[in-house]
């Protein structure tokens, strides 16, 4: 149960970092050439986001059998 309220927590806190590192992106895109540093440092979040909310996805279907058992 530790485990999946730690994964809700950073999933919160991953989607606040998304969204700080997109305002960068889009910030220094208005002062000129962009590195690329800033250009795909989103996609680090990002991916971690789509990892954590699969998990909390698929997350009531692990462990419940979806008939049960007639015994």
């Amino acid at each position: 149960m530790i485990l999946q309220k730690w994964i809700r927590q950073s999933h919160r806190w991953l989607g606040i970092l998304l969204t700080v590192t997109i305002l960068a992106n889009f910030a220094s895109m208005a002062f000129g050439p962009t590195p690329p540093v800033i250009v795909y440092a989103p996609l680090i979040p990002l991916a971690l986001l789509v990892f954590s909310g699969l998990y909390m996805f698929f997350l009531p279907y692990m462990g419940k059998p979806l008939y049960p058992s007639k015994e």
